[in-house]
């Protein structure tokens, strides 16, 4: 079964025809390339690219990585192994690539394992307020035949 995916703003597509094991790194690199704690990623199978492609940044001298040069989505990990690697969060469906291991932890944030316990903020109407006059300009989580609508241009 194939899965699709892309950058938030629609200019870069891909299908892939299956997904291998699913991770996140804990390396300097990924934390600078995904602007977090650790880079999800996933091998993505038979990648082809159905919009646009990445631009591509070489992180070091064994890998490049993908971004969309519209928006900045970080895309793809490519080593040149087998399968290039996308980021979990841009696949159309992300819940189906949950982690299996976790790499690098000689450079884990030293507050990563409490992040669950930190207390969650309960909505309030000037929160529900704002989030419900949000209209968002991004790509819906499926393939379309033209983007961006003419709404949004």
């Amino acid at each position: 079964m194939s899965v699709t995916g892309g950058c938030q703003c629609g200019a870069v597509r891909y299908r892939a025809e299956s997904l291998g094991r699913a991770s996140i790194c804990h390396c300097r690199m990924c934390q600078k390339a995904f602007g977090s704690f650790f880079g999800p990623l996933v091998a993505a199978r038979g990648l082809v690219w159905t919009r646009g492609e990445p631009a591509r940044f070489a992180s070091s001298n064994k890998v490049e990585r993908g971004f969309c040069a519209g928006c900045g989505t970080p895309l793809t990990y490519d080593y040149g192994g087998d399968a290039v690697e996308v980021a979990i969060g841009t696949l159309d469906e992300p819940g189906r690539a949950a982690p299996v291991i976790q790499l690098n932890p000689a450079d884990k944030l030293p507050f990563y394992d409490t992040l669950h316990a930190l207390p969650w903020r309960e909505a309030n109407p000037s929160s529900e307020a704002f989030l419900s006059s949000v209209a968002s300009n991004q790509h819906p989580d499926h393939d379309t035949n033209r983007w961006p609508p003419e709404a949004l241009k």
